[in-house]
């Protein structure tokens, strides 16, 4: 989490200054402040953390009230109580002031509420002052009351909403910010929420359709492993040792078990060496682009998943295409919200270029880079040639999200049935090689 910083230095001049600035650690801010004070020539005298401050105050009934408030020091919290009355508070800085990021549900209700609110004709300032004080997530709640007081003091919401990005999340931060100086605040809080609920639906769909079934097949895999590696062996070695003649199933197995006990080793090795360098790979730019394009070309999901990111482009596109500079911004941003750095490469690198310096026009510029599907790309230039080019990205949105959701769940229980399946075939096997171990008998002997 962000967290903000104060410096406080004097000029050539002699004048005092003071700025803020926001980073993860005081070493990156210290590094920030360096770069500033380098390019103006201020001398640094001290960098201050804003940092939660408890505090009791009594109240003329005699009641005790506790409270928390975020400053840079214990006078500032001290001299703030003082102005509405409150002389003799007690006041100390939390000891462990740990900034986690709220619930995503917590959000996802305070951009509802807000939507609802705002459809009531309540004043904004009001509407963050409430959902403050109900707020239960401490991060949550300070993010709401600095937001409040920022914008009464005039400041840009886009920029203010920014600052705050790793607490609502970088595109709901920047589309609640670009709600500031919308006509319609209610209705980009709606479209806020509705994105934020089809990305979430996206990342569970692909938990479901890939990661889940994944585990569970690993997981097989290594109760088996485990089984002939560990537990097969001290069953058939007692036949062994008595020169009981093995099956031959069983014998085959003993045999594979053999093989894997002394070559585990190596085959682990070659196993979980090529994973981690994949996945570190995908952490990488080009890593990243490679794997959301494989994404979407793998058989019977891909083509879902790739709707699923058109989707949330052309939800983002139409929520904020009227409140954005330019089209390139509402592009840029659309491409960004996708999540597939496939589509947001081909749109970046390619369409926008075109756009900027061919002065292609948007529809042939985004078929030069190959991300959407012609269906997509017809509806658009309908919309495109008859002026309503809004209403057709909410159309193409919709009609992908019932698409997707319908199809998704169907394969979703596909797969978990083709992986039933598996696991089925894996246990049949295993019990008949084990009945057959039960099936043995010693030979009688002769007298």
């Amino acid at each position: 989490m962000l967290n903000e910083f104060r410096y406080q230095g004097i000029t050539p001049a002699g004048k005092g200054v003071q700025g803020f600035v926001t980073a993860q650690s005081r070493i990156a801010a210290k590094k920030i402040i360096q770069n500033i004070a380098i390019k103006h020539k201020i001398k640094i005298n001290s960098i201050t953390k804003k940092r939660v401050f408890l505090y009791t105050v009594k109240l003329p009934s005699g009641k005790k009230v506790k409270g928390r408030q975020s400053a840079y020091t214990k006078g500032e919290v001290a001299r703030a109580l003082g102005t509405i009355g409150f002389k003799d508070a007690f006041i100390e800085p939390t000891l462990i002031d740990i900034k986690l990021k709220p619930p995503f549900n917590n959000i996802l209700m305070f951009v509802n509420l807000s939507s609802f609110l705002l459809k009531e004709k309540m004043s904004y300032d009001k509407i963050l002052r409430m959902l403050a004080d109900e707020e239960t997530n401490l991060t949550l709640k300070e993010a709401l009351k600095n937001i409040e007081g920022e914008l009464k003091k005039g400041k840009e919401g886009t920029e203010v909403f920014a600052r705050y990005a790793d607490v609502f999340g970088k595109f709901p931060a920047y589309m609640l910010g670009l709600a500031t100086k919308s006509g319609n605040m209610s209705e980009v809080y709606d479209a806020t929420a509705k994105f934020m609920e089809r990305e979430a639906e996206y990342r569970k769909s692909l938990k479901q359709a890939l990661m889940e079934p994944a585990l569970m097949v690993f997981a097989m895999i290594g109760a088996v492993l485990y089984y002939v590696i560990k537990i097969f062996p001290e069953t058939a070695l007692m036949f062994v040792k008595f020169g009981i003649e093995l099956p031959p199933m069983t014998a085959a197995t003993l045999n594979i078990s053999d093989y894997f006990g002394a070559n585990w080793w190596w085959m682990a090795l070659l196993t979980a060496i090529p994973m981690i360098v994949i996945a570190l790979w995908w952490q990488t730019p080009k890593g990243a682009v490679w794997r959301d394009r494989f994404i979407i070309h793998l058989p019977l999901i891909g083509h879902l998943l790739h709707k699923s990111s058109i989707e949330i482009f052309f939800r983002v596109f139409a929520a904020i295409y009227a409140g954005a500079e330019n089209n390139i911004e509402t592009l840029s941003a659309s491409a960004e919200a996708c999540r597939n750095k496939y589509i947001e490469k081909g749109i970046k690198e390619i369409t926008i270029p075109l756009m900027l310096k061919d002065g292609m026009s948007l529809v042939p510029a985004l078929n030069r880079a190959d991300v959407f599907n012609q269906s997509t790309l017809a509806r658009l230039k309908t919309g495109t040639e008859s002026g309503n080019i809004l209403q057709s990205a909410k159309q193409i949105a919709t009609f992908y999200e019932k698409e997707t959701s319908y199809k998704m769940q169907n394969l979703i229980q596909s797969i978990q049935t083709l992986v039933g399946m598996f696991i089925a075939i894996v246990i049949t096997m295993l019990t008949i090689i084990s009945s057959e171990i039960a099936m043995i008998s010693p030979s009688t002997p002769s007298f």
